[in-house]
């Protein structure tokens, strides 16, 4: 199981890259919103790290290996959650996902039906199933910066740590990450779970 790609991006297709990874040459499918952001998350020295979902396409004859990449593990576990959808296979998320998860995510929640028809590939009843699956699963994907990824909150003194870390991870600041989770638990020192805390942040968040 190849869980990340590291190395240089020496070709860009259309919902793939090309990528040399010590003299070995892996094509990574990518979707749209991963790959309007490469350029930006590429060192100076032109390396890129990608984290992975491998799969083998499967046919009557054989099992093709295939990698999808995205830019850090949030988007992945959003890639995942999609896919759980019945009749959305990777190909097809990855086709489908050409907007910014946090958008996406933001359209699932509110049910959004006619947004998520606008998705390459994602018709009426699609976008019905989609938002039956996944509606009220998805809200801390739009946290999800459009140049970043997060995760998981809680109260305790450890998972406020752990909170800050993952929104600095997000390109969050450590003093807006602070600030965000002390705004959320100074209003409702009840929340007792990471997804309440992190739902609460994504709503004040959208309320703005």
């Amino acid at each position: 199981m190849i869980a990340r790609i590291k190395g240089n991006v020496v070709e860009l297709k259309d919902l793939a890259v090309i990528i040399d990874a010590g003299g070995i040459f892996y094509e990574v499918s990518i979707p749209a919103s991963v790959a309007q952001r490469l350029s930006a998350q590429q060192g100076q020295d032109g390396v890129i790290t990608l984290v992975t979902h491998h799969y083998y396409q499967m046919t009557p004859s054989s099992a093709t290996p295939i990698l999808v990449g995205f830019l850090n593990d949030l988007e992945k576990d959003f890639f995942l959650q999609f896919i759980s959808v019945s009749g959305i296979g990777p190909k097809a998320a990855v086709k489908a996902l050409d907007r910014s998860i946090s958008e996406i995510a933001s359209a699932i929640d509110k049910g959004d039906i006619a947004y998520l028809k606008t998705l390459p590939g994602i018709g009426q009843q699609k976008a019905r199933d989609i938002v039956a699956k996944l509606q009220g699963k998805v809200s801390r994907f739009g946290l999800i910066p459009d140049a970043g990824v997060k995760r998981d909150v809680s109260v305790s003194v450890a998972f406020k740590d752990e909170a800050i870390e993952v929104l600095m991870q997000l390109q969050y600041k450590k003093s807006e990450a602070e600030a965000m989770v002390a705004k959320v638990l100074e209003r409702n020192s009840s929340i007792c779970s990471t997804e309440e805390l992190l739902n609460t942040i994504y709503t004040q968040k959208a309320a703005r």
